[in-house]
């Protein structure tokens, strides 16, 4: 005989992970404290961070 393999459902927290917010977009965007300006080529720079996914994007004013 040969062996069996027992075949997991998989959870709820993973099947939502493929359908979360950030993926389509929807980010939670907060402005990163630590250092809150930078300058880049001559402009005021601000660092936001997405809390649920952890994505970092950079804004020029």
């Amino acid at each position: 005989m040969s062996n069996i393999l027992q075949f997991k459902k998989p959870s709820l927290k993973k099947k939502a992970k493929e359908k979360t917010l950030c993926s389509n977009g929807f980010h939670k965007w907060e402005v990163v404290t630590e250092n809150q300006f930078d300058t880049r080529s001559g402009k005021l720079v601000t660092a936001y961070y997405c809390p649920r996914c952890g994505k970092k994007k950079t804004k020029a004013h």
